[in-house]
């Protein structure tokens, strides 16, 4: 029985035989735009968003969430590849929703085996092994969905690191409908604070 490895690679080998090279594409987003979202498998920002390869970069991790690493992805994009705008998306039935920052460690702790959701409660089916560590990391779970896109935009707009004239919007992804819905509150502290419209590299 093959693998899931031999079944990637199989499938790798059929695209790369059509592959017609990236040579036409430049590492400068054509849309000038980046997207930060959620990893979630149901997720395709590319086709949700009608974009097309070379148009943006996409930024992905649990929750779509504003973390270290995401914004210096961002700044990466901005300062060296030229975006100008940035959508930060999260979505609907999303398992960092699900959880707390507490109830992670505590699972962590108590075992490393994947974790199962019976009745909508995280339990370890398998108890033993843990590690504490999970203490240290912060999680960012997701409490009330519109105020976690607030919140990620405004951390994205007051970083001392991002240029006041970056456009910054916040929206949720309705995974049953496949519809942007647009968070007003976050789109607003995401607005630039000078013109965006000076010139640019």
């Amino acid at each position: 029985m093959n693998s899931i490895r031999d079944e990637i690679l199989s499938r790798n080998a059929h695209y790369a035989e059509e592959f017609s090279g990236a040579s036409g594409l430049d590492a400068r987003p054509r849309k000038r735009i980046a997207v930060l979202t959620c990893k979630d498998c149901r997720l395709d920002p590319k086709k949700f968003l009608g974009l097309e390869d070379g148009d943006a970069h996409i930024i992905r991790n649990g929750g779509g969430r504003a973390s270290d690493d995401a914004i210096r992805s961002l700044i990466v994009s901005y300062k060296f590849l030229g975006t100008r705008e940035w959508f930060v998306i999260h979505h609907t039935d999303c398992g960092m929703a699900s959880l707390t920052d507490e109830q992670i460690s505590l699972l962590l702790e108590e075992s490393l085996e994947p974790a199962e959701r019976i009745d909508g409660v995280w339990v370890n089916p398998k108890p033993g092994g843990g590690s504490p560590e999970g203490r240290h990391v912060r999680w960012l779970t997701i409490d009330i969905p519109e105020g976690a896109v607030y919140h990620d935009v405004a951390r994205i707009r007051h970083h001392p690191l991002v240029p006041k004239w970056i456009r910054i919007h916040g929206f949720i992804y309705d995974v049953q409908t496949g519809r942007l819905i647009d968070v007003p509150a976050a789109t607003e502290v995401g607005m630039p604070t000078v013109d965006p419209d000076r010139p640019h590299i």
